[in-house]
């Protein structure tokens, strides 16, 4: 293989990465508005929620493939094995989720669902940074853990269930877009 089908192979797979790692957000992000909007009571202000959750995500995606067509800036520098780490830590994550749904559940305290949830996807980003090369990833762990323990927090002082989905649900969501446009943007 020559030096130049090696760096365009690798130009490619960043860009792919790039446009993958900003739809996936941006879907995400859409779950998380969703959910957050069905803590709010208002039925008018529940459906647009969804009707702007549903406007910002298709704009997410149509903006990673525009955005991730344009030139790469910094081509991506994967570990060896990193499509293994990052199944592995997905599979953890999806492990941890079943766990904090049902430990809630069991406990009697189903509020602490979108606490728990938000807190394992938050902490799933740190290990991502790393096996996607994206250090912005360490600023969406970091975020979406603030907004977990946000949630906490509130579930401490006494607030109802449906305060704490839309709270954690929709700072979530925020977070998830804003990572899926810099993504797109800035690689």
């Amino acid at each position: 293989m020559t030096t130049e089908t090696a760096d365009a192979e690798c130009l490619a797979l960043t860009r792919n990465l790039r446009r993958r790692g900003a739809i996936v957000l941006a879907v995400f992000a859409l779950v998380w508005a969703l959910a957050g909007g069905s803590g709010i009571s208002a039925v008018p202000v529940s459906v647009a929620i969804g009707v702007v959750a549903a406007c910002v995500t298709v704009g997410a995606v149509v903006l990673a493939f525009r955005g991730a067509a344009g030139p790469v800036t910094r081509p991506v520098r994967l570990p060896e094995k990193w499509n293994r780490g990052v199944a592995l830590v997905n599979t953890a994550e999806l492990v941890a989720i079943f766990a904090v749904i049902a430990a809630s559940n069991a406990s009697g305290h189903p509020e602490l669902i979108p606490v728990g949830i938000c807190l394992v996807v938050g902490l799933h980003f740190f290990p991502l940074a790393r096996l996607f090369d994206q250090g912005q990833y360490k600023w969406t762990a970091i975020v979406l853990t603030a907004v977990a323990l946000v949630g906490l927090a509130l579930l401490a002082a006494g607030a109802t269930a449906e305060t704490i989905r839309a709270v954690v649900g929709l700072g979530a969501a925020v977070v998830l877009w804003a990572s899926s446009f810099h993504v797109a943007l800035r690689g």
